[in-house]
């Protein structure tokens, strides 16, 4: 029998049951609403962007369209100017053919007259016998190559004549340093569309060179990357192509803005953390600059970190070699090394207000100093003894003397010849005292920025400034002057720091256009 008390115990619990089917009625409506209100959303900013879309496109097209009429309009005026131009510098070049050849040219006006005869053969003997004067040279070179009546096809012999002492492997360090020069100056020229038939020629260059670059080095394959942003022959090579080069010359002065206007696009993104992952956090920040990824990769940080890697690294060596004084000068040398580095790349990007410069600056200079002890301490402890003892000194000395003397000259011998291993006499049986090497070093020739002419303007460099430069270029590069070429900007070990102190950072000109019209040159 049902008690009163039941009926009303199971009247709650029917209404429990249809509260809880009310309750989930509700979530599940707020839930439905919530997505569809995101759904909503959704689409009403996806129709905003389309229609922002929309209308930038229409924007673009009607900008084309005005440009390619306002071109097309101006067609007969630019024809008639550039044949104007070519006459003017046609009558130029003959005149210079008939008048007879002044007895002592000076440096401007023999870069003229062989750029107006555009003898690309002769311009190149001329700027490698005129070596000493690089920093002339490539102050006048540009300005001497707008003289030519057909600059990008004098370029282009210029190099085609290159690859002839190349394959036939005669003069090929000075053609390359002076065929460098020659698309330098191109390079930084203003921007002009060229020939159909200069580009096609170009492309035949680039690709016979192609092959030539198994075992080149640094500085030519920064000038084969150069021909190939100059011309505007991007599409004609595979990115994993160019990037290997990217990659392997990174530290290179001109890869950083060669990476950029070789457009990479998104890929840029993958170079730069492979730079930062392999410790060359320097480069990374060039790159960065170049291609306008500083927020991606901040400056700041990564300069932290190659200064956090770079003091681990000099622990390291200092605890590995037990104080050895080798080491320590090893451990030294690379320390002042990543400080120029980090120095140069802040005053380069003036992060100065960002980056403090003073206890580095104080720690370049107290490495110097050190190193100049060293090196004084070195030389004064190794000086030669005297012939012969002091007379009345009581020391018989004749002996020992002698054999100090005899070694002295050997080492001038050593140091121009090397005798085979087995012809090699024995120290130990020949010389009484210790037998000492010199050190044999390469005069390293102060090389103009190639953007000192052109601009104008230097960096100020810091009391803790580079001193000498390191390159990481063979030394196929060295030319009878034994001036590098050019010039790299890491501060590690296998590499030279970055070489932006005698001109300012430039970007390249976009890439050339071909002209549509017939060749007239």
């Amino acid at each position: 029998m049902v008690t009163p008390s039941d009926r009303v115990h199971q009247f709650f619990q029917e209404l429990e049951a249809k509260k809880a089917i009310l309750a989930k009625c509700t979530n599940l409506f707020a839930t439905l609403s919530t997505h569809f209100s995101s759904l909503q959303n959704s689409l009403n900013d996806k129709s905003q962007s389309l229609d922002a879309k929309l209308q930038a496109l229409e924007s673009r097209s009607s900008e084309t369209l005005e440009s390619l009429r306002h071109r097309e309009a101006s067609i007969p005026e630019r024809e008639s100017a550039a044949a104007a131009h070519i006459h003017d510098q046609k009558e130029a070049a003959l005149a210079e053919l008939r008048a007879p050849a002044p007895p002592d040219p000076d440096l401007s006006v023999a870069l003229r007259s062989l750029s107006r005869r555009m003898d690309a053969a002769a311009l190149l003997r001329f700027v490698v016998s005129k070596r000493k004067e690089s920093a002339s040279l490539r102050a006048e070179l540009a300005a001497a190559l707008a003289e030519a009546v057909d600059p990008p096809r004098l370029v282009v012999e210029a190099v085609e004549e290159f690859l002839k002492s190349k394959v036939a492997k005669s003069g090929v360090t000075d053609k390359r340093w002076a065929c460098g020069l020659v698309i330098q100056a191109l390079m930084v020229s203003e921007a002009r569309e060229y020939s159909r038939r200069i580009v096609e020629r170009a492309v035949k260059v680039v690709e016979s060179w192609k092959g030539l670059l198994d075992e080149s080095g640094a500085a030519e394959v920064v000038m084969f990357l150069q021909m190939v942003v100059c011309f505007g022959l991007r599409s004609r090579f595979d990115d994993d192509y160019l990037r290997k080069f990217v990659m392997e010359f990174a530290s290179r002065r001109d890869m950083a803005k060669l990476a950029a206007s070789l457009q990479f696009g998104d890929k840029i993104i993958d170079i730069i953390d492979e730079l930062i992952k392999n410790g060359k956090e320097i480069e990374a920040v060039y790159f960065a600059s170049e291609s306008g990824l500083t927020e991606r990769f901040p400056p700041i940080d990564l300069l932290k970190s190659y200064h956090q890697n770079y003091k681990k690294n000099v622990t390291t060596m200092s605890k590995k070699g037990n104080n050895n004084h080798a080491v320590t000068d090893d451990s030294s040398t690379t320390e002042l090394n990543s400080i120029k580095a980090i120095i140069k790349c802040v005053e380069d990007h003036k992060l100065e207000s960002e980056f403090d410069l003073d206890n580095l600056r104080k720690r370049a200079t107290h490495l110097e100093k050190s190193k100049a002890e060293r090196k004084k301490n070195s030389s004064s402890g190794t000086k030669p003894q005297n012939k012969r003892g002091s007379r009345g000194s009581g020391s018989s000395s004749s002996r020992p003397a002698k054999s100090a003397k005899f070694n002295n000259a050997q080492s001038s011998s050593f140091s121009r010849r090397n005798l085979a291993p087995s012809l090699q006499p024995r120290a130990s049986s020949r010389f009484s005292g210790p037998f000492s090497y010199p050190s044999q070093t390469i005069f390293e020739g102060a090389t103009a920025n190639p953007y000192t002419a052109t601009y104008g303007s230097s960096h100020a460099q810091s009391p803790a400034g580079i001193t000498q430069q390191h390159y990481s270029i063979p030394v196929d590069n060295l030319g009878p002057s034994s001036y590098r070429s050019s010039g790299s900007y890491s501060g590690q070990a296998s590499y030279g720091i970055y070489d932006y102190i005698n001109g300012a950072p430039s970007t390249y000109p976009p890439p050339y256009t071909v002209d549509q019209t017939p060749y007239r040159g």
